[in-house]
């Protein structure tokens, strides 16, 4: 080999497949936790005498936090490896889920709460870092697609057993099973550490002013990526999508129990579907994306999701919420997907930074939909606030796909 010569990728088979089925089991669980309260705002709301948009919070505050914290668990993954960080941060969020399930009144809740958001910060990005790593690019998209299926699956598991809890049986049962979960994903992934190479235990960044850079060269690196027009326009549609689909996502159990009263273990069910539809475009995506490509996925993404938000705002019986739910998450995935794609391209040199931009501004978007959502719903119609949501969202990703197509 010469001097000047790149050397070889270490070779991704040598890698145990085990590896990733451990980071989906993890992903899994922090789905889980991020949706199990959704289903549980009413019973909260009579649990500690509280209106439901204050009972929100606790959706609210694991949103902030999961938006901030990520960005700080990048230089741990780079200092003691992606892999221990992750299977560490598992037991972390084992132990915040108990705290959750032991709180005793709501503002113990709500501080149990924004530790959890805190601590699954630590999952998903450092997950998708660590496939990037060990991955090669070719082949790096069906192994992200995989993966994600665990945290579409955990999703829609939370939502499910978190209703189910919430009518029937005692609403700290699924934070405990969530616990669970957890500890069993962290004690496989420190089992599974001892079997990988050499090159997937490695501490390294992906790129230089990524995540895992130092303070003040990661400042400068989100300085780079906010004086990039593309970029700041990518961020603030994500922001407005998170807003608007979880404001909306987020209470359509409420409003389903209230409006047609539907028990909240089949609304709880019914969102399922919303995962179901993200997990059907896991799967055909190389399909959707080769038939439609990248600016029509966008329309017609966000086309489905603006009449899915119109039917279950509006709809006299529960049954037509069942396809709405499932063409809400299909075109949920199609939409966000796309501007995933442009977030990892939007400032090639700065990827790691670009994405926690991304990844921090979909989530505070996530945070601000549900309090907003949460206040108006005690002065607003349902029905009409799903017509100004659908709008909002319909003109914000006509807009985006316009500029992709300018672009």
């Amino acid at each position: 080999m010469k001097n000047n010569e790149i050397p070889p990728l270490p070779i991704t088979p040598a890698v145990p497949r085990s590896a990733f089925v451990a980071l989906a089991l993890a992903a899994f669980g922090s789905g889980m936790s991020m949706r199990v309260a959704d289903p549980m705002l009413i019973r909260l709301s009579a649990e500690f005498s509280l209106a439901i948009s204050d009972v929100s919070a606790v959706i609210t505050v694991f949103s902030v936090a999961y938006g901030l914290a990520q960005l700080l668990f990048g230089p741990l993954g780079d200092r003691y490896g992606k892999y221990l960080v992750i299977a560490v941060g598992c037991f972390v969020c084992s132990f915040t889920s108990l705290l959750c399930a032991a709180a005793h009144n709501f503002s113990t809740l709500v501080i149990a709460r924004l530790l959890a958001g805190a601590s699954c910060a630590a999952l998903i990005p450092l997950s998708m870092a660590w496939i990037g790593d060990v991955v090669s690019y070719a082949e790096r998209q069906p192994v992200l697609a995989r993966f994600m299926i665990g945290l579409i699956l955990g999703n829609g598991a939370g939502v499910f057993v978190g209703g189910l809890c919430a009518d029937h049986l005692d609403w700290r049962i699924p934070f405990v099973l969530i616990a669970i979960s957890f500890l069993v994903a962290g004690g496989y992934l420190l089992r599974l550490r001892r079997q990988l190479p050499s090159h997937a235990l490695a501490r390294h960044a992906l790129d230089s002013g990524g995540v895992g850079a130092a303070p003040d060269s990661l400042l400068k690196s989100f300085l780079k990526v906010l004086d990039i027009a593309w970029a700041r326009l990518v961020l603030v549609s994500v922001f407005i999508e998170g807003a608007l689909v979880f404001g909306t996502l987020a209470f359509i159990p409420t409003s389903l129990h209230l409006r047609l009263g539907l028990s909240l273990t089949a609304a709880g069910s019914l969102v399922m579907l919303f995962g179901i539809g993200g997990l059907g475009f896991a799967i055909f995506s190389p399909l959707l994306v080769g038939i439609l490509g990248e600016q029509r996925l966008i329309r017609f993404g966000v086309s489905m999701m603006a009449i899915a938000m119109l039917t279950i705002g509006y709809s006299p019986s529960w049954y037509l919420s069942i396809p709405a739910c499932f063409v809400f998450g299909l075109g949920f995935y199609m939409m966000h997907n796309t501007l995933q794609i442009n977030a990892s391209q939007m400032v090639p040199e700065r990827r790691g930074a670009a994405v926690a931009a991304f990844a921090s501004c979909f989530f505070f978007g996530q945070a601000v939909g549900i309090a907003v959502t949460g206040y108006l719903l005690e002065k607003v119609d349902p029905a009409q606030l799903s017509v100004c949501f659908a709008v909002a969202l319909f003109i914000t990703g006509l807009w985006f796909a316009a500029a992709y197509g300018r672009r």
